[in-house]
């Protein structure tokens, strides 16, 4: 009797995560720890950076990673044109990076989303002019539509939220548009609707759920997107300004010294290299098992 209630604890007690780690193979289990190790790093950067980040010290500028000559003792990624810590910015520069990219992924699924499940459960008129919308959207090079907010609004950490929101939408209403058009034949739905029930409620309660898997996908591919996109503009000098570090940024500034100093330049955008991989292969993953299609194969 005792070793049944022993049993029965344990098994009351297992976590539900323990069974996707064993059905994980070892590529999405690196990337899972390497994603968690990211993202602790990001949240308490304050805690694990060893200096601050804005810190300048000239006597010890481009001065070289631990095992090269000239290394000064704490800066083990060495330091930068301005004598700052190459790995204490990395640090909040991922954080930064981080927030800013998960912010502009979750506004446009919330945008494409909506428009998307209103395209598709709404169709005629209403349809056409939100595709118009898409249409709209992918004809403007999105590179024009952040000059422009950034000219004219500037480069603060809201305006870059704000830009990064709406780059990839579209690609959200398309996909959800085509997955509602294609639930409104199922017989749930039809059943749903002949029973009386209302439009929100077969949104939410029938047609949602069934979308979450090209969701997943999305928002992840989406989110790696933001991130080059996020670098690609500080690259350019139109994110967030100087002196606070994002990734991007940091690339930026370190390529003019890519000749002598390159560890400025590929600490930075190594980090950028594992956030986006451990993204991207989670997010497959992540479909491949929520999708029954794929898991029967």
């Amino acid at each position: 009797m005792t070793d049944i209630s022993h049993s029965f604890t344990l098994k009351a007690i297992r976590l539900p995560g323990i069974g996707l780690w064993k059905q994980a193979n070892w590529i999405v289990r690196i990337a899972t720890l390497v994603g968690l190790a990211l993202v602790v790093l990001s949240v308490a950067a304050p805690l694990v950076a060893p200096f601050d980040p804005n810190d300048q010290s000239l006597i010890s500028r481009l001065r070289p990673p631990l095992g090269f000559d000239r290394y000064k003792d704490g800066f083990f990624l060495g330091t930068d044109e301005l004598g700052r810590d190459i790995l204490s910015r990395c640090i909040f520069g991922l954080r930064l990076t981080f927030a800013l990219a998960l912010a502009g992924a979750c506004i446009s699924l919330l945008i494409g989303g909506t428009l998307g499940l209103v395209a598709g459960l709404a169709g005629g008129h209403l349809d056409d002019l939100i595709m118009g919308l898409v249409d709209a959207q992918i004809a403007i090079p999105m590179t024009l539509i952040a000059l422009l907010i950034l000219s004219v609004f500037g480069s603060s950490i809201d305006i870059m939220i704000l830009v990064l929101g709406i780059y990839g939408w579209e690609q959200f209403a398309r996909i959800i548009r085509a997955e509602v058009k294609k639930l409104r034949q199922m017989p749930f739905v039809e059943a749903a609707q002949a029973a009386g029930a209302p439009p929100l409620r077969i949104a939410f309660l029938h047609v949602l759920p069934n979308v979450v898997s090209p969701i997943v996908v999305q928002f992840t591919l989406n989110f790696s997107n933001i991130v080059i996109w996020e670098s690609t503009l500080s690259f350019l000098g139109l994110g967030v300004q100087p002196p606070t570090a994002t990734l991007g940024s940091m690339v930026g500034t370190g390529r003019d010294y890519l000749p002598t100093a390159p560890w400025i330049v590929l600490a930075p955008a190594l980090t950028i290299l594992l956030l986006t991989f451990a993204v991207q292969i989670l997010g497959d993953w992540l479909r491949d098992h929520a999708d029954v299609r794929l898991r029967s194969r």
